[in-house]
């Protein structure tokens, strides 16, 4: 018997790639703007409220698996804050997201970038209580995902300053200053390495480490500049502790993303499951992969389109199932419980 509840949860057990008694399943952001409750939360708070609040995120975190269904919580945070103990201004404005007032631009800028040492994790002690009191009161079975920017996603926010189409400025930093690109990703690594330790320590059961950005780039670029460090970083993590590395954008780098190191490749909807599950291979498991959008549209429709993605497993154990991307605001709560509970009794055995 294993020692914790959630050591025998359906997530668990698909992240290590065994048989499962139903598909598990949960979404990005799915504690987020399309909940009527969290929206009325985000009437009185702000964001970086919120995720600074210990109680209130917790709350967030464990109110969306009671409301869903979902097998496996994810912390209520953001990526970005653990950039400001490294020394960079972060604001989030009204209508303007995420916004750094101090970007790198030049190779000199990265002597000011601090590495995140032990001691510094007291800048974000906020989330590991709520990593503490989202575990404390959630059901013993629900696995808690911690998670963070993976360090190339975390170097493009620093170098753009804000979010990009083209990441420009962060692709000329890559080609043009290699000597400070390294100094600045070794620094991301150590600091976002202790940062997922520390979540662990706390209480969390598995990683996600999220490089949303990543896709911009080609694969020789991805493999010289990123890889290493990404390596570098879930090497520095308890191999019984399931890391997700999740990448959007650009199919053709999901080879590489096996290569990382974790345990699950997480993919968006750019690219068919079975390919994308072919191109990893039968030693990792997958998490995806539904358009974000289809959850917009009927009922019907989202349950033909999750029905499509399950029949490309074929019922191999490793499947978890997730959307390509978060939860869109508009989208319909009646359309996700039909998603949840249409993966829960989705039986492999009646595929034709």
């Amino acid at each position: 018997m294993a020692a914790f509840p959630w050591e025998e949860s359906n997530f668990m057990k698909a992240a290590r790639r065994q048989p499962v008694e139903r598909v598990p399943i949960w979404l990005m952001r799915q504690a987020g703007r399309y909940l009527p409750e969290y929206r009325q939360l985000r009437e009185k708070v702000s964001f970086l409220e919120l995720c600074r609040s210990p109680e209130l995120a917790a709350e967030i975190t464990v109110n969306a698996v009671a409301r869903l269904g979902v097998d496996a919580a994810i912390l209520f945070a953001d990526l970005l804050p653990i950039l400001e103990p490294m020394g960079f201004d972060l604001r989030f404005g009204p209508d303007e997201g995420p916004v750094i007032r101090n970007p790198l631009r030049l190779p000199d800028d990265v002597e000011s970038v601090r590495e995140i040492q032990e001691k510094d994790l007291g800048a974000l002690d906020y989330v590991f209580r709520a990593v503490r009191l989202a575990r404390a009161n959630l059901p013993a079975e629900i696995p808690l995902i911690g998670f963070a920017g993976a360090p190339f996603t975390l170097a493009a926010y620093a170098i753009e300053g804000r979010t990009s189409r083209s990441f420009e400025r962060t692709k000329r930093f890559v080609f043009a200053y290699p000597q400070a690109w390294r100094e600045l990703m070794e620094r991301l690594v150590a600091s976002v390495a202790r940062y997922l330790n520390a979540q662990i320590d706390a209480g969390v059961q598995a990683i996600q480490l999220f490089d949303s950005w990543a896709g911009c780039l080609a694969p020789d670029h991805y493999r010289q500049f990123v890889l290493p460090y990404t390596q570098a970083v879930v090497s520095q993590l308890p191999r019984n502790v399931p890391v997700i590395y999740f990448l959007t954008g650009n199919p053709a780098l999901i080879p590489l993303q096996a290569e990382v190191g974790g345990q699950v490749v997480g993919v968006d909807w750019r690219v068919d499951l079975a390919d994308a599950w072919a191109a990893i291979g039968e030693d990792h498991a997958i998490q995806g992969n539904l358009d974000p959008a289809v959850l917009c549209a009927s009922r019907e429709f989202v349950l033909e389109e999750a029905r499509r993605i399950l029949e490309r497993t074929r019922g191999r154990p490793g499947h978890i199932f997730n959307l390509g991307h978060g939860v869109l605001p508009s989208t319909p709560v009646d359309n996700v419980l039909a998603l949840v509970d249409f993966v829960h009794t989705w039986d492999p055995q009646q595929m034709p």
